[in-house]
């Protein structure tokens, strides 16, 4: 199945790209400042070996809140900072916040320089193929591509769930008589896949101006929460909030609960790469992609700091407020609320407004997540890579990369019915996996900085094929110049590696069967089968990101 018409997707034939030129010069209309833009565009990715067949729908601000509007970090930390205060108390979540802000910053400066050489939908598993050595490109570039797959795939189903059991925990706020049960969070999960899957398909053309407005809901809810908490809630003391440090998984240092604690905090920003697998679909991404991503760490770091100042300092009684009990399902943040507003009301409102827009960080995860899917089939990384590349003539949209990524979703939260345990660290797989496809790339950007790989773009006279595997590899207009650019690339691989090293530690040292963290399982199936699958049939199909003609 792959070995027919290879020569048309031979990688570095240049005269394909060249000809690809020409059919974009003949499709691109001139007539306004956006079709011209667009042109640039789609002159720039069939450099890159890419045709253009998606929609170019989204500019700046749209970007902007799609990355905004994924991570709402401001909310995530609401609803994960109990797992920084059993391991780190009050002054470990708020440091730890610091620390997973600035190393989050460094990552995507590292990761914006190379979506700005190549903005591509496949992102990760592309700049790997362009910057590994030719020996090993092929294989690192097809495991970057299935963690990234994973990682994502595991990052929208667990966006679903949290959002579905937040809505059991509303429901338990105001009946102290019902009881939640796990049927009832798997049949909500997939009210929010219907929901997510309707906006990215039916209404697909109106995605740009939803992330927009959901946005405007993000940036209103942060108030609307952050107002009543701080001036309706209990005062703690500054002194003893700062130096407060909690050790409650029984560790045999502070150090280590800290570090086990902060991944809370680390889950709060997964996703922020999401504006790279809408590249393709980004008016000039060279540009618009890294400074809306950057940005968007900006806002959503600043907000999220502004919002566990006001959690620590307002959340009462602390023992009460890590356990708030059975009724609010295990959620601090709704605990907190009622007790600052001292109203049932005033709690739901402020907690109804994390859920929905836990809801509509779906919608965005879906499509990141169906992208990812598309792109990796379309340079034949995935088995049935004929349809799932397909893009649907009407809306623009990989229907079939959104169908599969849903149904697998929805497959998975079965699990969550027989045990909530096994579907939790199946969907862990949003840190361990995306964090290692980000690794292999930032290490490997050191090395081509380290061999100087690289040369600056000059005007029009650029080469016909550029970062891609094989061909020249060329600085975008975002770039770190230099010792800066080296030392922040290698300060982004040590974060990794030590973020990466405790994601797969449980809450406490000698940990239940439920509590045990299977992460490390799961991931280590996902590499096994990686690498398995590609010397079994992969490498037969697979040869990197191909040169389309």
């Amino acid at each position: 199945m792959g070995s027919d018409n290879s020569s048309t997707y031979e990688m570095g034939n240049s005269a394909a790209v060249k000809a690809s030129n020409v059919q974009v010069a003949e499709a691109e209309p001139n007539s306004s400042s956006r079709s011209t833009s667009t042109y640039g565009d789609n002159d720039h990715l069939a450099r890159l070996g890419k045709k253009p067949v998606l929609k170019r729908n989204f500019g700046f601000m749209s970007i902007l809140g799609f990355s905004c509007t994924i991570l709402i970090t401001s909310e995530a930390v609401t609803v994960l900072f109990a797992q920084g205060l059993n391991n780190g108390g009050t002054a470990g979540v708020i440091y730890s916040f610091l620390i997973v802000w600035i190393g989050n910053f460094s990552v995507f400066s590292t990761m914006c320089e190379l979506v700005s050489m190549a903005p591509t939908a496949g992102a990760q598993y592309h700049w790997v193929a362009m910057l590994a050595p030719r020996s090993c490109a092929k294989f690192l570039s097809y495991l970057t591509g299935m963690l990234t797959v994973g990682g994502w795939q595991g990052s929208v189903a667990s966006s679903a769930l949290l959002t579905g059991n937040m809505i059991l925990g509303l429901t338990s706020l105001n009946d102290d008589g019902f009881q939640p049960q796990l049927w009832q969070g798997t049949l909500l999960f997939w009210a929010i896949f219907i929901f997510a899957v309707f906006i990215n398909t039916l209404a697909s053309s109106a995605l740009p101006k939803f992330e927009g407005l959901i946005l405007i809901l993000h940036v209103l809810g942060f108030f609307a929460i952050l107002i009543p908490l701080v001036t309706l809630g209990p005062h703690g003391d500054a002194k003893e909030i700062f130096t407060t440090f909690v050790n409650n998984g029984a560790w045999p240092s502070q150090g280590i609960s800290f570090m086990v604690g902060m991944m809370g905090n680390v889950f709060a920003f997964v996703g922020t790469d999401a504006a790279f697998h809408m590249s393709e679909e980004t008016v000039n991404p060279s540009v618009v992609v890294p400074t809306s991503i950057l940005l968007s760490l900006v806002i959503n770091g600043a907000c999220g700091f502004a919002m566990i100042i006001a959690m620590v300092f307002c959340m009462g009684n602390f023992d009460e407020a890590i356990a708030p009990g059975p009724g609010m399902l295990g959620f601090p943040h709704m605990y907190i609320f009622k007790q600052a507003t001292n109203s049932t009301t005033g709690a739901t409102v402020m907690a109804s407004i994390i859920m929905i827009l836990g809801a509509c960080a779906t919608v965005g995860m879906l499509a990141s997540t169906s992208r990812v899917f598309w792109s990796f089939a379309r340079d034949r990384g995935l088995p049935f890579w004929r349809v799932l590349s397909t893009v649907d003539e009407r809306t623009t949209v990989p229907v079939w990369a959104v169908a599969v990524t849903t149904g697998i979703a929805i497959l998975l939260s079965l699990i969550n019915i027989g045990s909530p345990v096994a579907f939790q660290n199946v969907t862990s797989l949003s840190i361990s996996c995306l964090y290692a496809s980000y690794l292999i790339a930032a290490v490997l950007l050191l090395y081509r900085r380290m061999t100087k790989g690289f040369t600056m773009p000059s005007g029009s006279d650029l080469p016909a094929l550029a970062n891609t595997t094989g061909a020249e590899l060329v600085w975008g207009p975002f770039h770190l110049p230099g010792v800066f650019g080296i030392a922040n690339n290698i300060f982004s691989i040590c974060y990794l590696i030590v973020i990466g090293f405790f994601s797969f530690w449980p809450p406490m040292l000698n940990p239940t069967v439920d509590m045990m963290n299977y992460s490390v399982l799961v991931t280590g199936f996902v590499a096994i089968f990686s690498v398995v699958y590609y010397f079994v049939r992969g490498r037969k199909e697979y040869n990197g990101p191909i040169v389309e003609t």
